[in-house]
């Protein structure tokens, strides 16, 4: 039929002509073009994107012959036009699965892209964080992904080169790409915010109350749970996998410990994994603790403000391997600050093993002050093994020796010129300096007041190397903060007598 429209082509409908109509007619008509999802087959996901878009086609292979269930397409914002290749296939990926997310839970589906660096990047421990974060968004699928030229791709390639000006006012504008990781999975029925996430177990506890229209199967996983929950009115607590109880808090109170365990006082703005740990370490729980964590530190200015050096611009730093708490310590100063109630340096001493830190405000940076300090530490913690500093005059001079050589202390230098020797100690450094600068505020001149309190935040907050607390490392238990007190932690319950009129009644008749 295409001949007839050529120029200069007489129009004879000829009898082939009939039988081509009629056929294409036929299969317009009657060919399903979007078929019915089959649950026992696995799905197929065809992902594409350009320059300016993603496209991405769902489906099954009923027969030889690739069918499809759904199609869609989206068009990137300006930040994400810039995106590398990479994280653009791979955008498109994770646009493709929070599309077609009701399809693919829990069914295989294979995903065909032409970018083979994506089948890669699944296994692989240093990419970008944006590539990590949504590498861990489809750790909830049975995910395969296939290589695919672009030449046998062309419904998702037509599809992600479709730039559509009138999109729907009622959809996204842009891509999704950070769906959180703690409610996938998670459905609620409850259209009140008010009604806390634990409801339905401080009802079977409180008044042996099991919510109806649960399936057999919902059933067994909530009494499976219902069993670490214990009720002591008007408190909900969770006896964690760790043994810790912990009491399930929602909503605003949700929000007030987490505030205060960022910017608090003795908190220091850690970043969003740290702050949940302080909570967890104060004996608070709820299921959306690590996403509103993210959120706070998103909106908290200080942090804003302050930018941070990635790993990738980082030195790497030297290990040196200790078998015993305090037998190796470094020791470094920090300076020149703006002149604090007389204090322009900060000696700072840190134990190599459980990252326990030690810090003091100077007036001077001398050997005087360094062998005071140094007298003060071994009264406190004992005899260290070694001592690692850098080369500085008031590290490497006679008085700094004869202390050394008194109390049998090996005293290594860093190599010039080449801090991360001493790595441990530039850490520490740099994290002080972190929680300094966020707290102080614009009177830089009062960061002496605020020392102290920067090294309980540092001293308690979370390590990944030894899985705790410096403080809980030390002292063979958490550290009780305040914000324990106001909101009443299990232990504050039962475990504090605060009357102490009859506390010292009793104390006598004993």
């Amino acid at each position: 039929m295409t001949h007839l429209l050529k120029k200069e082509t007489p129009f004879i409908f000829s009898k082939e002509c009939i039988e081509a109509f009629n056929t294409l007619k036929k299969k317009l008509t009657e060919a399903p073009i979007l078929v019915a999802p089959d649950w026992d087959l696995p799905f197929e996901i065809m992902c594409d994107a350009s320059d300016f878009a993603v496209g991405a086609v769902l489906g099954q292979r009923k027969t030889k012959h690739f069918q499809p269930i759904h199609y869609a397409s989206k068009t990137m914002t300006d930040a994400q036009a810039h995106y590398t290749t990479t994280e653009k296939e791979l955008l498109a990926v994770v646009y493709a699965f929070e599309k077609f997310r009701p399809y693919l839970v829990l069914s295989k589906t294979i995903v065909y892209t032409d970018h083979s660096a994506l089948k890669y990047l699944l296994t692989k421990q240093d990419a970008k964080p944006r590539l990590l974060r949504w590498v861990l968004l489809l750790q909830e699928f049975d995910v395969v992904i296939r290589d695919k030229k672009g030449a046998e791709n062309l419904a998702a390639d037509h599809l992600s080169r479709l730039e559509n000006p009138h999109q729907d006012d009622l959809e996204n504008k842009e891509i999704n790409e950070t769906f959180p990781l703690e409610t996938l999975g998670m459905i609620s029925s409850r259209s009140d915010s008010s009604t806390p996430w634990f409801a339905d177990i401080a009802n079977y506890h409180a008044g042996n109350f099991v919510v109806k229209g649960m399936s057999s199967q919902q059933k067994k996983k909530f009494f499976k749970d219902v069993k670490h929950y214990f009720w002591d009115d008007p408190y909900l607590f969770w006896i964690c996998a760790d043994q810790v109880i912990r009491r399930c808090v929602y909503g605003q109170e949700a929000v007030d410990i987490l505030t205060a365990c960022h910017n608090g006082p003795t908190w220091g703005h850690h970043g969003a994994n740290y702050t949940a740990k302080k909570v967890f370490d104060s004996g608070f729980y709820w299921p959306t603790i690590y996403r509103d964590a993210h959120d706070i530190v998103k909106s908290c200015d200080p942090c804003q403000r302050q930018g941070k050096i990635s790993q990738k611009d980082e030195m790497p730093q030297n290990a040196i391997q200790v078998c015993e708490i305090f037998d190796v310590w470094g020791i470094d100063f920090m300076g020149l600050f703006p002149s604090s109630r007389g204090n322009k340096y900060i000696l700072v001493a840190v134990d190599y093993l459980s990252k326990l830190v030690e810090a003091k405000a100077l007036s001077t940076n001398d050997a005087r002050v360094v062998v005071k300090f140094l007298k003060s530490l071994f009264a406190r913690f004992g005899t260290p093994r070694a001592i690692i500093s850098d080369r500085g005059t008031h590290f490497c001079n006679d008085q700094f020796a004869k202390v050394m050589f008194k109390y049998g202390v090996t005293h290594r230098h860093s190599t010039a010129y080449h801090p991360q020797t001493s790595g441990q100690v530039e850490v520490s450094n740099r994290g002080l300096k972190r929680i300094l600068e966020r707290t102080v505020g614009e009177n830089r001149a009062s960061w002496f007041d605020k020392l102290d309190d920067s090294l309980w935040a540092f001293r308690t907050a979370f390590k990944t190397p030894i899985g705790c607390t410096p403080y809980k490392l030390v002292y063979g238990k958490a550290c009780h903060l305040p914000i324990e007190l106001e909101h009443k932690a299990y232990w504050a319950l039962k475990h504090c007598n605060f009357d102490i009129k009859s506390r010292v009644i009793t104390e006598k008749f004993k």
